[in-house]
């Protein structure tokens, strides 16, 4: 068996790694579209400081952008150095959204993002802002790829296993490609990159306001983020409800344990708007709960029932035993293919193969399956639902952040459009201000929400996570992670020093002379 530190490590190696690296990807993903929208307006009116701002936050969006890449390019290695049986078990299926993302989205968004920095010049300005919106393409295919890759961990479908290669096979392109998970994860996931690009936009603005800096400069990208912040946290809450009805579809265990259902309710089911949830006794302290809600968005229906978490385990138990037949048939056919009874045991294969995943749950906790103890089963049936109150919490503070967000951007466009920007409004600057780190917090609690509410499967139902590990020392797996972190705190420390100083410099960082800190430093340099 598999060492469960080996394991554990593994998972903490690749969340840490995906964490850090998800710090730069939502800036990326909705920076390229503010600067398309500030170079677009530059185009129609040729007024000399939308190019400006094109400029100074492309040159935020560029540093942004270095270094996503490359938390992005090692943490991919992992594959095959950390999870190697992973990697050979759905390699054809895994790999292909990964391959065309690279030599399709990866090297276009490369190539124009280095003609939107040295073109100004060489460019008309229809040229250059058809290179920005390219750009901006690119970098939303990248994420597209990406995310029907691990929309596919989340519901496999377009596949099945075939017993004579041992491995997952891909049976149909597009239904992988139009697998309804991947496409809600990927609306939904852009969407919150857009308001993370909004509220950074907004709060750096904010911030010259208060100090009164470059103010007209900071009062048009104020407007901008404000309303391209409000669409987007409108469609972040629109399309998370999507997100939401996919898992119910998909992954009813996930749902239940986010939702901390323990038992199946009459439909339509109440949502838990705050509870303190006991996982020794399999239910609520106590709870706050909104009727129908939870119904309405799981099933989008008065009359289907949510199952609790209760209900799921006996369910997964049920597959659970199926499974250690698929199993057992399993390592007939590997072993003695030429058995006498081949067609009888292959004919029992079949007719378990759905459940093969959940037979090998089992392979945690003994080598034979068929022997497995009804003690070792409970074991393996507790293990389908991952732990509630990390789920449950994190999802709240998530949707919470969000509708804070959603009401700062409210406020901030009907500032723009009805109050003007006085300065007697510093209020709203000093709540955009602080407001910068929230689009940060809610991206990695979703993207935790995702990832660990799958447990404690890999590829959901199909393979668990315990048989995905490469046959490594756990001390190597000690080396890479203390490397990994060490390496990415590092271009953390570089990303965050480099945001600021040119923060701080604001337009005048660009050398156009027509900026308040820019005429500050060219005084004092010449004094000097």
């Amino acid at each position: 068996m598999i060492s469960e530190q080996l394991v554990d490590l593994s998972r903490v190696q690749f969340a840490a790694t995906a964490l850090y690296h998800f710090l730069f990807v939502p800036l990326t993903l909705g920076m390229v579209w503010i600067l398309v929208i500030m170079e677009s307006i530059y185009v129609m009116t040729g007024k000399q400081i939308y190019q400006d701002m094109t400029r100074f936050w492309g040159k935020l969006f560029g540093i942004n952008f270095a270094l996503g890449v490359t938390t992005g390019i090692t943490m991919e290695f992992q594959f095959g150095t950390n999870w190697a049986y992973y990697s050979h078990y759905v390699g054809d299926i895994f790999g292909a959204p990964l391959a065309i993302e690279g030599l399709m989205a990866f090297f276009l968004e490369s190539t124009f993002i280095g003609l939107f920095f040295f073109g100004w010049q060489r460019l008309s300005r229809q040229q250059h802002l058809l290179v920005t919106i390219l750009m901006a393409i690119g970098s939303n295919l990248s994420a597209l790829w990406i995310l029907i890759a691990n929309g596919w961990m989340q519901n496999p479908v377009g596949a099945e296993f075939n017993y004579t290669t041992m491995r997952m096979e891909m049976t149909d392109f597009w239904t992988i490609l139009f697998n309804p998970v991947a496409q809600a994860k990927f609306v939904h996931t852009v969407s919150a990159g857009y308001v993370t690009a909004s509220i950074f936009v907004l709060a750096l603005s904010s911030w010259y306001l208060l100090r009164g800096r470059d103010v007209q400069f900071a009062k048009n990208s104020f407007r901008i983020a404000a309303t391209f912040g409000l669409a987007s946290a409108l469609s972040v809450i629109v399309l998370g409800d999507e997100s939401g009805y996919t898992v119910g579809e998909s992954q009813q265990t996930k749902l239940a344990a986010i939702e901390a259902m323990w038992k199946t309710e009459p439909a339509p089911a109440s949502f838990n708007l705050i509870a303190w949830p006991n996982e020794k006794t399999m239910k609520n302290d106590w709870s706050v709960e909104v009727p129908w809600v939870m119904g309405l968005i799981g099933t989008r229906s008065t009359s289907k029932q949510i199952p609790g978490i209760i209900d799921i385990k006996v369910k997964n138990r049920e597959r659970i035993i199926s499974g250690i037949q698929a199993v057992s048939a399993l390592e007939t056919i590997r072993i003695n293919p030429l058995a006498p009874n081949i067609a009888a045991v292959k004919a029992t294969f079949e007719a378990h193969k759905a459940d093969l995943g959940f037979g090998l749950l089992l392979k945690k906790y003994t080598d034979d399956v068929g022997t497995a103890t009804p003690a070792q089963i409970q074991q393996a049936v507790d293990s389908t639902v991952p732990h509630v109150t990390p789920l449950f919490w994190s999802f709240r503070i998530m949707v919470g952040l969000a509708f804070v967000m959603l009401a700062l951007f409210l406020v901030s466009f009907w500032h723009t459009l009805k109050l003007g920007f006085e300065h007697r409004r510093r209020w709203l600057y000093q709540w955009a201000f602080i407001m910068l780190p929230a689009p940060w917090i809610a991206a990695e609690l979703g993207w935790f929400v995702a990832e660990y509410g799958r447990q404690p499967w890999t590829i959901y139902g199909v393979l668990p996570t315990h048989l995905s590990v490469s046959t490594i020392s756990v001390h190597s797996v000690y080396g890479s992670l203390s490397g990994f972190i060490g390496f990415y705190t590092l271009l953390l420390i570089a990303e965050v020093y480099l945001m600021i100083k040119f923060a701080r410099q604001g337009p005048g960082s660009l050398g156009t002379g027509r900026y308040q800190r820019e005429a500050v430093h060219h005084a004092a340099a010449i004094n000097h």
